[in-house]
């Protein structure tokens, strides 16, 4: 409309124009003339009339040629019209899916992103949100159709679509196929926060420990977890390694792997236990006996104390001169009281044997206790206390059993 009223505006001042040069040259007794001759054929007019009809014949081919121009645009401006058309019915069929995605519509929501991908201005969110909810509608092999369309469309977006399947993956409990895509990812962008992060809970989930291990200090230097998130990582890490190793009862993997184990990981509470637990497990309780010592010295631990008392050794009248010395500052340790009896039996002293259990079990009553003196007892050939230790040892062990279910159940 605004371009009309110009042309017509300028059509009027140039008509306008031509009308007071003509009243300006008619005062003058020669307005001049315009002679055109083409062949035979001549054309004589006044000026006037000559500029009069150039400037009309101007705005005719001028409106000519616009429209010729309008009618050679015309497909290419209705093939855009039809693409906006389309890319707004895309747009709205996102927003429908995205919706229909949130409300558990998945068949319905996957319909209608397929459907308007092609002509969408984001192709790959309609195939990684389509991928989502074949997934959660079981339709795996669609998922799949999906993740693979996705990474056609968007080539350049490797890490948000190996993200979104190494997701779909772990939902699945497809660790080992999660683990596969993320680790293409992080061979792509080693730093990346979400692979680093998604790496390191698959590892978690498929029970990968040494895959977990390896990755700790990429979690450490590119702070995707707080420090304290990485100890507590690294001692469940390095403590399940140890389990590992300890149920192969390689004596030779379990060092190997307490030698790898950081040394302030080593010191957290629990942690050495394993490691003394499983070299007693394999036989090579010996080795560690001296290490095992050093360690009650410097932590005191009960743990530890029964694990000393199970070393199978050669000559455990060394060590239950070891263990007596405790006594000088833990003379009312009930476990050490404990372990003192089990390791006189060993040496075959059997009096003191009786007198340390009874000691422990007079500063706190335990089933092992019972258990031990029993066996003590039975081993003296006195019956009859053998059986009234067992017992006692067992009604304390159903005593404790009422209590844990009286808990559970208030």
């Amino acid at each position: 409309m605004r371009n009309i009223v110009y042309f017509l505006g300028a059509l009027f001042v140039a008509i306008a124009t031509a009308f007071v040069i003509q009243s300006w040259l008619s005062q003058y007794n020669d307005p001049g003339y315009v002679l055109i001759g083409f062949g035979h054929w001549s054309l004589e007019t006044s000026l006037v009339v000559f500029a009069v009809a150039a400037v009309i014949l101007f705005f005719i081919f001028y409106v000519f040629f616009r429209f010729i121009g309008w009618l050679l645009r015309l497909p290419s401006r209705m093939k855009e019209k039809g693409k906006n058309i389309k890319f707004n019915r895309s747009q709205e069929a996102l927003i429908a899916g995205l919706v229909d995605s949130a409300e558990g519509n998945w068949e319905r929501a996957e319909k209608v992103l397929i459907k308007h991908a092609a002509n969408s201005g984001a192709p790959l969110l309609h195939y990684l949100t389509a991928a989502r909810a074949a997934q959660s509608r079981g339709a795996i092999e669609k998922r799949d159709e999906y993740l693979k369309k996705a990474a056609e469309e968007a080539s350049d977006a490797d890490i948000a679509v190996g993200l979104t399947e190494a997701e779909l993956h772990m939902s699945e409990n497809q660790f080992e196929r999660a683990l596969e895509t993320l680790s293409k990812l992080h061979s792509i962008d080693p730093g990346h926060a979400s692979v680093l992060k998604m790496l390191h809970q698959a590892y978690q989930l498929a029970g990968d420990w040494e895959g977990l291990r390896k990755l700790i200090p990429s979690l450490h230097k590119n702070k995707v977890l707080m420090e304290a998130e990485v100890k507590l990582l690294e001692t469940e890490t390095y403590s399940s390694l140890l389990r590992q190793a300890a149920e192969e009862k390689d004596e030779h993997a379990i060092r190997q792997c307490w030698i790898d184990t950081p040394e302030h990981i080593r010191t957290v509470q629990g942690v050495a236990a394993i490691y003394y637990a499983a070299m007693i497990e394999a036989g090579a309780g010996a080795k560690i006996e001296e290490d095992l010592v050093n360690s009650l010295m410097k932590h005191w631990d009960e743990t530890l104390l029964v694990l000393y008392a199970n070393i199978q050794l050669d000559d455990y009248a060394k060590q239950l001169q070891t263990a007596e010395q405790w006594l000088a500052v833990h003379h009312t340790d009930a476990v050490l009281l404990r372990i003192l009896g089990k390791i006189s039996a060993k040496c075959g002293q059997m009096e003191k044997a009786e007198q340390y259990l009874m000691k422990s079990i007079a500063t706190d009553e335990t089933v092992a206790a019972y258990q031990l003196l029993g066996d003590l007892q039975l081993q003296k050939g006195e019956k009859d206390k053998a059986c009234e230790s067992y017992r006692k040892g067992l009604e304390l062990a159903s005593s404790h059993v009422v209590t844990q279910v009286e808990t559970i159940s208030g």
